[in-house]
């Protein structure tokens, strides 16, 4: 029989509201960070001095060991997070204008990239979804609906994921809107509050933070690096349609869906017949009664799904109509914003503009490689000292895809990977005249592989706060699941892949 309440809390544990991020314990700064905010600063300073003016690297030129030395020293302080991203971004604009590695134009005129605004648009959609309390109606109706049992509840779950990537790009607000839900199901399996734990919770909060990450590879908008990549490519003369993208990506990311559930449950946090059984009475009651507090379907809701389900359909009909996909996201935004539509203010928008500021940084950035030319010397010599002029097809996609899945263990941002390396997979594709596209997009399939450790994205270091697992269960979920998702990008380019005419094959 399920028990009641668990003693020793003094909170409802199946009241969601009990659940909002300025409610999670937060976590100090290691001593590691409390180093590198007192000396993160000086020390960036001494490494830009040394390797722009007094290190000599034989392979570069002057330009290119200045724009070196600003790469290495904004890699260092995103990595570091010395300070926050957005003022690494400022800064790094900053040294490219002041080094006269660019104008101050074209440094600062990345703001106003097409992509910016297509993030704002999106943005802007997304807040009307979150808003009107569209996005958790469709959640809950989809847990009260189809999660009868634990099986159950983690296949719905990969639903809610796929469906809130068409529509909310942000992993941070998909967090922050499914984090409740996942708790109160974690404490009616015998894990209440953000003291206890046990594998039912340790797989629920894993499986959604993995698949908050890898469900935006579905979409073409599915993330913000998404469409970076897509900024990259078509600035190497690639175009790439939103169906095309979604045709591709949609199979893989549902097959590594369902895997990773069944490896999740089976053999990393082993869940028995027991573990299986709802130990908290009251659970579903809960979740109907957040759902009936909701009340009837309002206008606004509708109005929400009706806009941007028209663009939804626009954007993946792209190939038949060419319509700009940032304007058809401007279009809809525009309309959610009228005052006579009377559906969201603005002072209701939640843009991130430390994201774009961030993003505009790492447009600047790409802006200076290409200028002085650094990742075409860069990319000769990476493929001279690995013999890659020699591999096959199959050795350059095995070993590009895995590089970069392996990055996320790194780096801290979908952006920065992407800025840095996929720059360097077309140039390798240009230099062996192997056809972009065939490299390139299975490589941006790779983009939201950041789901090891909590420093990884937001949504993880947002997760972590719920005391569900540890940094080692996060390491040891994340690394199995990374190998698992290469290992299905590399049947699928083997197979799926080749049927739509995206690579060659590899045989």
């Amino acid at each position: 029989m399920p028990e009641p309440v668990a003693p020793g809390l003094d909170y409802d544990p199946l009241d969601m509201r009990n659940y909002s991020l300025n409610k999670l314990p937060k976590r100090p700064l290691t001593a590691v960070g409390r180093f590198f905010r007192t000396w993160g600063i000086p020390i960036a300073a001494v490494l830009f001095v040394l390797l722009a003016y007094v290190v000599q690297i034989p392979i570069l030129n002057h330009k290119q060991e200045v724009m070196f030395a600003l790469f290495a020293t904004a890699l260092f302080l995103w990595i570091s997070e010395t300070v926050p991203n957005y003022v690494t971004s400022m800064l790094l604009i900053c040294g490219l204008v002041l080094t006269g590695t660019l104008k101050a134009k074209p440094a600062m005129a990345t703001l106003g990239d097409p992509v910016i605004w297509l993030n704002v648009s999106a943005f802007i959609m997304a807040s009307a979804m979150v808003s009107t309390d569209l996005a958790k109606r469709v959640s809950l109706w989809l847990i009260l609906k189809f999660g009868k049992n634990s099986g159950m509840i983690f296949m719905t779950f990969l639903a809610i994921n796929l469906i809130l990537a068409a529509f909310v790009n942000a992993t941070a607000a998909k967090a922050a809107l499914m984090m409740p839900l996942f708790m109160v199901i974690s404490a009616v399996y015998g894990a209440p509050g953000t003291n206890t734990t046990n594998n039912f919770a340790r797989n629920l909060v894993l499986y959604n933070l993995l698949m908050i990450n890898a469900s935006c590879n579905t979409f073409l908008t599915g993330s913000g690096a998404n469409l970076l990549g897509i900024a990259l490519l078509a600035g190497a003369g690639v175009s790439v349609f939103y169906f095309d993208w979604f045709t591709a990506a949609f199979p893989l990311v549902l097959a590594f869906g369902i895997i990773s559930y069944v490896i999740g449950v089976r053999f990393i946090f082993p869940l028995t017949r027991e573990d299986r059984q709802p130990k908290l009475a009251g659970g579903r009651e809960a979740l109907q009664k957040a759902y009936d507090e909701l009340g009837p379907v309002k206008k606004n809701e509708i109005k929400a799904a009706v806009v941007f389900l028209i663009v939804l359909l626009v954007w993946a009909t792209d190939k038949l109509h060419g319509l700009n996909s940032t304007v058809v996201a401007m279009l809809g935004a525009t309309v959610m914003l009228l005052p006579q539509f009377k559906l969201i203010n603005w002072n209701d928008v939640d843009i991130p503009w430390h994201l774009m500021i961030f993003s505009a940084g790492a447009y600047s950035l790409g802006a200076g490689l290409t200028k002085t030319k650094l990742m075409d010397t860069l990319t000769a010599w990476l493929m001279d000292a690995l013999g890659m002029a020699s591999m096959s097809y199959f050795e350059l996609y095995a070993i590009l895809t895995a590089i970069f899945i392996a990055s996320h263990f790194i780096f801290q941002s979908k952006n920065m990977r992407t800025i840095i390396f996929l720059p360097i997979v077309i140039g390798i594709a240009q230099q062996l005249h192997i056809d972009i596209l065939s490299l390139a997009l299975p490589v941006c399939f790779c983009i939201n592989c950041c789901w090891s450790l909590p420093f990884n994205a937001k949504p993880n270091a947002m997760l972590y706060g719920t005391n569900k697992y540890t940094m080692g269960d996060s390491f040891k979920y994340g690394f199995t699941m990374s190998v698992l998702y290469w290992a299905l990008l590399l049947l699928a380019g083997g197979t799926w892949f080749v049927w739509l005419g995206i690579t060659p094959g590899f045989f």
